[in-house]
């Protein structure tokens, strides 16, 4: 189990990655677009646009759905702090989708929803790390650790 939780943790920091890849995809397919002499309007038909599109469907689709895997998941590996880091992976994705339609109203939330994005991919590249390199006290989850003092003379 703990190799599915580092790999849907890692997923979704590549997922994020990929995300900021394809926003950058769509935002230069618009301003070539322009220099080409289309004019954007409110009939702009974004589902023509490549970047827009994977963009959509790693940010409402794929990311989300790996969190939900990664929490689930996360209650089955015995690790201390396994679950609130994939608490606050989750969190992190619910606000990302909520930073997205408030952007829709005042594009300068549109910088938090970019901001949010890398706590995001932070937060997953330290859930995955964490799994593999847990501490003998983490938070105050106290794992019992072998005595390493014993002699064996």
């Amino acid at each position: 189990m703990k190799s599915t939780y580092r790999a849907l943790a890692y997923l979704i920091a590549a997922g994020v990655a990929l995300q900021a890849a394809s926003v950058a995809l769509g935002f230069f397919t618009i301003i070539h677009e322009v220099e080409d002499g289309r004019v954007m309007s409110a009939g702009y038909d974004y589902d023509s646009n490549l970047g827009i599109i994977l963009h959509r469907i790693g940010g409402l689709g794929i990311i989300p759905l790996s969190a939900i895997a990664l929490l689930v998941v996360s209650f089955f590996v015995n690790v201390p702090g396994a679950v609130r880091r994939a608490a606050a992976v989750i969190g992190l994705v619910i606000l990302q989708i909520a930073l997205v339609f408030a952007a829709f109203m005042s594009a300068s939330v549109g910088a938090l929803h970019g901001l949010n994005a890398l706590a995001l991919l932070l937060a997953a590249i330290w859930a995955g790390w964490r799994i593999s390199h847990p501490t003998p006290v983490d938070h105050g989850e106290v794992v019992a650790v072998e005595d390493q003092t014993a002699t064996s003379r």
